[in-house]
């Protein structure tokens, strides 16, 4: 297998694409798939965040491993994996199809219309966002920051007719 495909980690707004494409990603290539969702969340209890240090713990475990993915739109918990990634692929999409996408999937994790709602609000304000690891900005300076191998994509089926890799 391609040393690409070692430990690969894909970033990018709501809705862009990103576990779809890690999954398919993840098949093709044989690695655990970590969503950085586990990570930020407490299990089975939507919107409730997990205490930070033991989500930056869960990260830091997965990256000393050999081989894997992660997905993820926190940016803080992507750059903790930086130093250890083969692979950085950035799903940049226009917003309004990642909405789009969202809408298509609809509602999710017992999540309410309410924040249904709130998360298409968030999904729209990607460029201007102004915090560091979630916005358009916080994500372009990890990506422009990281000296390996590193994709910037708007066609994600292109992406995985390159690769190889089926959905």
């Amino acid at each position: 297998m391609d040393a690409y495909f070692t430990r690969v980690f894909v970033i990018g707004n709501g809705g862009a694409g990103k576990s779809w494409l890690a999954s398919a990603l993840s098949r093709h290539a044989s690695l655990p798939l970590h969503h950085l969702d586990d990570f930020h969340w407490e299990t089975g209890r939507y919107g409730v965040a997990r205490d930070r240090s033991e989500g930056d713990e869960m990260v830091s475990a997965v990256m000393l491993g050999d081989r894997w993915i992660m997905e993820g739109v926190y940016g803080a918990l992507a750059n903790m994996a930086l130093p250890r990634l083969t692979a950085l692929i950035w799903l940049d999409l226009p917003e309004e199809d990642c909405i789009a996408n969202v809408r298509k999937r609809g509602v999710q994790g017992g999540a309410s219309e309410a924040s249904f709602e709130d998360l298409l609000a968030w999904i729209s304000a990607y460029r201007i966002r102004r915090n560091n690891w979630n916005s358009h900005d916080g994500h372009r300076q990890i990506f422009d920051n990281f000296d390996g191998s590193k994709q910037r994509r708007a066609d994600v089926q292109a992406f995985l007719q390159r690769t190889g890799a089926r959905p």
